[in-house]
């Protein structure tokens, strides 16, 4: 029997509520299986962060993540390492998972930037795209996307960052054991 797998890459560095919330609508949405949450080890398009490793990454969305039902990690492109190209990965995922079908989970802001994916008219042919609204940001595209409309919250991991540098709150914005570790660990601080 074939599983739907509900995939959403991202840096989650740290993950925030707004990550939860789309993984949820879309699972539900769907009806998936699951959703896995895909960290990337150097994402093509993002300077390297050299404050956060890579697994104190992991070990934040393991923590954001614990405890939910049909929600887990997908370390592929950590163990692979370098650079994440989606359609290497997608490849790789395929490859090794052949009777699933694979949902990639972008937001709004991805959704304008499909056109510079590496290899993207390849890559939409191979897994469904589900496109999800971001604040400020537009989810049309001429690409072939799958669209939900879900809840939106104007959250992200630089405004986390930002409020965490400068001893601000972040009470509900990441969970309470993301935000415990961070603390632990001494993250984001100036």
């Amino acid at each position: 029997m074939s599983k739907k797998i509900g995939i959403l890459g991202g840096t989650f560095n740290p993950p925030h509520i707004g990550h939860l919330i789309i993984a949820n609508e879309v699972l539900h949405a769907l009806r998936l299986d699951e959703v896995r949450f895909m960290p990337n080890a150097t994402p093509p398009h993002k300077q390297k962060d050299e404050q956060v490793t890579t697994a104190q990454r992991l070990k934040m969305l393991q923590l954001a993540i614990r405890g939910i039902p049909n929600m887990t990690v997908e370390t592929i492109e950590i163990e692979r390492g370098g650079t994440s190209y989606t359609i290497d990965t997608m490849e790789m995922l395929m490859e090794r998972e052949p009777e699933s079908s694979f949902y990639f989970i972008i937001g709004g802001d991805q959704v304008e930037y499909l056109p510079k994916w590496h290899r993207i008219d390849e890559l939409v042919q191979k897994v469904q795209f589900v496109g999800v609204p971001r604040p400020n940001t537009s989810i049309v595209t001429a690409y072939p996307i799958s669209t939900l409309t879900i809840p939106q919250i104007d959250v992200s991991s630089t405004l986390i960052r930002n409020r965490l540098m400068n001893g601000l709150t972040t009470k509900y914005l990441i969970p309470d054991r993301v935000n415990d570790f961070i603390q632990k660990e001494k993250l984001y601080e100036i």
